[in-house]
This record gives C-alpha cells, structure tokens and sequence, in this order.
C-alpha cells in the first residue's frame, strides 16, 4: 500500500459513521451598484492604461483624435461611426500600428476588460500583434465583479481578460512592457 492509500484508509476509518453535513455556500455573485463607470475608470488607470471617459455622441470625434494617423486594424461589427473615425484602408496585420476594438464585458472591481472575438473584437492575433490598443468600452458593458463578468460570457468562445498594457517582469522585478500583447492600451468609456 503506498503512502497515498494509507493516508485516505485513514480517513475513510476517521469518518466511517460520520453523519452526513449538508455544506451551503454562500458565494457572493454580485456586488451593490455603485459608480461602476468610475471605479472601472479608476481601476483601469492603476493598470497604466490611459482612460478617457466621454460622453457617447463624442465617441467618434474622441476615437479620430486617438488614433491620429496611425495605421489600425478595424474589425468588421464595430458601430460605423467609430470605424470611420479610425480612418481609412485597413492595413495588414504585421503592418498595423494599433487595433480599434470594442468588448464583451469589462469589471469596474478589477479593471479587467473581457474580449471574446464577438462583433467589433476582432481576433485574438488582432488584438494582441500592434503595439497599441484602443478599446472603446460602453457604459452599460461595464459589471461591478467577476461573477457578473462571468454570467455574461459564453465558455465555449474565446476569451481574452485584459487587465493593462502587456507586462511582464523579470526575477529582479524589471517591468518590461509589450512583451505578450499592446505596449499600449487606451481606453474610452463611453456614457
């Protein structure tokens, strides 16, 4: 007998006429409604994100000003008034200097943005090979927590959590950004 199946004859001889115990669990799946757009804004800036909160008619004028000449990948589902903001001919993907996106879901507790290459995500290659990301995240997209993140998500689609600019660091704790996705991620929360 190995180790392993001595340790659970043990147990097995320590419970043996042990009453059953129902176990309830008392997870928490939602939080209070609080200022979700602000705590998400907050959240997202210790992350070295830049976060810009705009009001939703100026989305398109704020996404122009953003992008300014840069050569993006504009995924197909985006509202067209943003795409056309993002300018003109769609570049190759090794080309692109930065991709426009939209999301699935963002967590105001985490200031974790959630992509699951729905309408105006793009692929996961697309938005993790230019250097520079600008998501454009409504207001109503936005949860307090995890489990409600969660609830909206399909497991069988692709998910990518975004939490930052991409970063990484060293055994002597070096930051190194841009390693495993954007260098850069900019944000605009549209309310």
């Amino acid at each position: 007998m190995s180790a392993r199946e001595e340790i659970l004859a043990a147990v097995r001889r320590a419970v043996q006429g042990a009453p059953e115990v129902e176990i309830t669990r008392g997870y928490r799946t939602s939080r209070p409604a609080e200022d979700v757009v602000g705590l998400f804004a907050e959240r997202v800036g210790d992350y070295r994100a830049v976060v810009h909160v705009t009001p939703a008619a100026q989305v398109p004028a704020k996404v122009a000003e953003l992008v300014g000449g840069r050569a993006m990948i504009v995924p197909d589902g985006l509202p067209p008034e943003w795409a056309r903001a993002a300018g003109g001919a769609e570049p190759e993907l090794g080309a692109a200097d930065g991709v426009l996106t939209g999301c699935a879901v963002a967590i105001a507790e985490t200031g974790t943005i959630v992509l699951d290459s729905g309408p105006g995500q793009g692929s996961r290659a697309q938005t993790l090979v230019p250097d520079y990301h600008l998501c454009v995240v409504r207001a109503d997209q936005i949860v307090a927590g995890v489990p409600e993140a969660v609830a909206r998500l399909d497991p069988s689609r692709p998910l990518t959590w975004i939490s930052g600019p991409s970063a990484t660091s060293d055994i002597e704790l070096n930051r190194v950004e841009g390693v495993h996705g954007p260098r850069t991620l900019e944000v605009i929360v549209s309310t």
